[in-house]
C-alpha cells in the first residue's frame, strides 16, 4: 500500500490517480436507464451540510495499483496464482456482509440508484478501516465493542457543529462528534439512520446499521450511481474533498476487480457502546480534510494533484467497437444521416397528457410504516402514444412528516419506453395524518395526477414502564425520573403516534383533593400554560413507541397516589406513588470538654 501525500505527489501517481478517478467515475459504475435525478432534499445540494464540513483528516492511504506479476493460467499453479487477490483489499467477514446486505436492500427500497456495495466498502474503509480504527473489534451482531468518535467540532482547527443529540451518540452535549464505523454526524443520523440488521434498533455503532444508512444518504435526492455526477455528488455530500472522492473510488474500483479477500474477524465484546466522552486530539477517527491541509474543501487543489471536478465518460470511437466500415448508400437513396426531402420531418414528440397508473384507492397504512403502494403514471404524446425520456416530479407533502424511502419529500423521474414513470414508496410519520403525492410533468403545463393516503395508529395492546423510575418524592419538590412509557400492539410491535393521556388520582382512582376548599392537592404536572394540572395530555408516541411525561411536581401535601397512562383506545398503566415529609437531620452533639 502507498499513502498519497497531501501536498505533492509524483508525476506518474497523479496521472495514474487522475486517469483512474475518471475511469472509476465512468466505466466502473456502468450505464444507467432511466433514473432518477436530484432536485430537492439532496444533501450535496445544501453548502451547509455539516456531513460534508471539515470533521478530520481522511485516511487516503489507497490500494498498491502495481501488478501484481503476470497472472497463472486457469487450474495451473506458479507465479501469479499467489499474487492474484491483494490482501491490502480485503475486508473483515462482518463488515464485508453488511455492505453487500445494504446494496441489496437498496436495491429493493431505492432500485433506481443502483447503489453498489463497493462504494459502501470505499466509504468504510476511508473512514474507519471497516470498523477497526484505533483497535476497535465487532461483537457477533456488528456493533463495534467501544465507539468510534471523530474529534470534537469546537471550530478548532475543523467545523463548529453544536451538539444536537443531547450526547445520546457522542457523549458529548457541548458538541458534535461523527460517529461510527461511517462517521454519521448525530444530526445526519437522526435523518438517516438505518436498521440494518433487522433488530428494531438504528444504532451509529452497528456496521449493517451505519452501512444501509450510508447508502440512504448517498442516494438521497434521487442521485443514481450509474451516473458520474451523481456518484461525484454524492461522495463530495459525505466529505467535500477532492482527495476524499479520488481515495473512495479508487477503493471502489479495487473491491470491483475482485481482489476482495473476506478476512476473519476481530472479534470483541459488547459495552454497551456508550460514548465515554471526548476523545484525545489527534486519537479520532477522520471525517474531512481541514482547509489547509492539502485539500481544499470546495474542490480547487494544487495543479495536477486531482482531476476536474466533474468527470466525463470517455467517447466510443467512430464505427463503435467492432471497427467495421459503414456501408455507403445506394445511389438514388438517402444516407443513414440524411433525411430523404421527398418526405417531411415528423415534429417532435411532447408530452401532451398525464394520467395515473393503477386504481384511484386511498392508500392506507400506520404511522412510521411505509406505504404498499407507489405512485406511478403515464406520459403520453400528442399522438396518444406512450412517451419516453419525459421528466414526471413527484412532490410529497403530508401533515405528519411522511417522506420517501430515500428521506427526501420531492424526486424527478424520466418516463421509460413504456412511458411510465414509478416514485419511491412513502415512509409515514409519527402520527394521524393524510399525505398527497402530486406527480407533474416538467416545463409541461398539464393536468396534475394525485395519490391520497391515510395514516392511522395501530391499535395499543399493553403500555409497558420503560427503566425504573424512583416513586417517591419529598413534599415541595419532584419525582427524580420522569416517567417512560412504551406502547405496544399484538405481537410485540411497537405503536407509532399512540395519544397519551396522564392523570393523578387518589388511590381510589377519585380526584385529590384538599378536605377543607376541596382545591386539588397532589402530584401536578405543568400545562401548556405553565399553570399546574393534574389531567395532561401529554403527546404521542414515537418512531419506538415511546413517550417520556414532563417532570412531576410535588405541592405539600405527603400521602398516597396513583399517575394514570392511558392511551386513545383505552390501555393503561398505573403508577403508585408516595409523597412524604423529609426525615429532618439533627444536628450531631457538641463534645463535652473535659474538667
Amino acid at each position: 500500500m502507498k499513502i498519497l501525500p497531501t501536498r505533492a505527489a509524483s508525476v506518474s501517481r497523479q496521472g495514474l490517480c487522475t486517469a483512474l478517478l475518471v475511469a472509476s467515475l465512468t466505466a466502473a459504475v456502468g450505464i444507467s436507464p432511466p433514473h432518477n435525478t436530484a432536485d430537492a432534499d439532496d444533501p450535496a445540494k445544501d453548502p451547509k451540510n455539516p456531513q460534508g464540513m471539515p470533521h478530520g483528516t481522511p485516511n487516503l492511504t489507497l490500494p498498491d495499483l502495481r501488478p501484481k506479476g503476470r497472472p497463472g493460467l486457469p487450474g495451473a499453479s506458479g507465479p501469479g496464482k499467489e499474487d492474484a487477490k491483494d490482501a491490502t483489499t480485503g475486508i473483515p467477514a462482518t463488515a464485508l456482509d453488511a455492505y453487500r446486505k445494504a446494496a441489496q436492500r437498496a436495491a429493493t427500497d431505492m432500485p433506481a440508484c443502483h447503489m453498489p456495495w463497493e462504494l459502501i466498502a470505499g466509504i468504510g474503509q476511508v473512514e474507519t478501516q471497516h470498523a477497526t480504527y484505533n483497535g476497535a473489534r465487532m461483537t457477533a451482531d456488528g456493533t463495534t465493542d467501544k465507539p468510534i468518535l471523530g474529534p470534537q467540532l469546537d471550530g478548532n482547527g475543523f467545523a463548529t457543529v453544536k451538539d444536537t443529540d443531547q450526547g445520546l451518540w457522542d457523549g458529548d452535549t457541548v458538541y458534535d462528534k461523527a460517529v461510527g464505523p461511517t462517521q454519521f454526524l448525530p444530526s445526519t443520523w437522526a435523518q438517516y439512520g438505518a436498521d440494518g440488521n433487522g433488530d428494531g434498533v438504528k444504532n451509529p455503532n452497528n456496521i449493517y446499521d451505519a452501512a444501509l444508512a450510508t447508502a440512504k444518504y448517498l442516494c438521497a435526492g434521487g442521485k443514481d450511481m450509474n451516473r458520474p455526477e451523481d456518484l461525484d455528488r454524492a461522495i463530495l455530500s459525505y466529505n467535500n474533498s477532492r482527495s476524499y472522492v479520488n481515495a473512495v473510488t479508487e477503493w471502489m474500483r479495487a473491491y470491483q476487480q475482485g481482489n476482495v479477500p473476506s478476512l476473519p474477524d476481530r472479534t470483541g465484546v459488547g459495552t454497551g457502546n456508550t460514548p465515554s466522552g471526548n476523545t484525545p486530539s489527534g486519537n479520532a477517527p477522520s471525517r474531512n480534510v481541514p482547509s489547509g491541509s492539502g485539500s481544499t474543501p470546495s474542490g480547487n487543489t494544487p495543479s495536477g494533484n486531482t482531476p476536474s471536478g466533474k468527470p466525463q465518460p470517455s467517447k466510443p470511437s467512430p464505427g463503435g467497437s467492432t471497427g467495421t466500415t459503414p456501408s455507403k448508400p445506394e445511389p438514388g437513396k438517402p444516407g443513414p444521416d440524411k433525411p430523404d426531402p421527398g418526405k417531411p420531418t415528423p415534429p417532435a414528440p411532447q408530452a401532451n397528457r398525464l394520467e395515473r397508473g393503477g386504481d384511484d384507492r386511498t392508500w392506507e397504512t400506520s404511522a412510521g410504516e411505509t406505504f404498499k403502494e407507489k405512485a406511478r403514471v403515464l406520459v403520453r404524446d400528442q399522438s396518444g402514444k406512450p412517451m419516453a425520456g419525459a421528466r414526471v416530479r413527484f412532490a410529497l407533502s403530508s401533515d405528519d412528516g411522511a417522506a420517501f424511502t430515500d428521506a427526501s419529500t420531492e424526486l424527478t423521474v424520466t418516463t421509460g419506453k413504456d412511458g411510465t414513470a414509478e416514485a419511491l414508496r412513502v415512509v409515514a410519520g409519527p402520527k394521524i395524518g393524510k399525505v398527497k403525492v402530486t406527480a407533474t410533468v416538467v416545463g409541461r403545463n398539464l393536468a396534475a395526477v394525485e395519490f391520497a393516503g391515510t395514516v392511522s395508529v395501530l391499535a395499543a395492546e399493553q403500555v409497558d414502564v420503560v427503566g425504573n423510575p424512583s416513586l417517591q418524592a419529598d413534599i415541595n419538590g419532584s419525582f427524580a425520573d420522569r416517567f417512560t412509557v412504551k406502547v405496544l400492539a399484538k405481537g410485540g410491535k411497537d405503536v407509532v403516534g399512540s395519544a397519551i393521556t396522564a392523570k393523578v388520582t387518589k388511590l381510589d382512582g377519585k380526584p385529590a383533593t384538599d378536605d377543607k376548599d376541596h382545591k386539588p392537592i397532589g402530584p401536578y404536572f405543568k400545562g401548556p400554560d405553565g399553570k399546574r394540572t393534574w389531567w395532561l395530555e401529554a403527546g404521542t408516541t414515537d418512531k419506538d413507541g415511546v413517550l417520556v411525561l414532563p417532570s412531576l411536581l410535588t405541592d405539600g401535601k405527603s400521602g398516597e397516589y396513583v399517575l394514570t397512562v392511558t392511551t386513545a383506545d383505552g390501555k393503561a398503566h398505573t403508577f403508585n406513588l408516595t409523597v412524604k415529609v423529609p426525615t429532618p437531620t439533627l444536628p450531631s452533639p457538641k463534645a463535652t470538654p473535659a474538667t
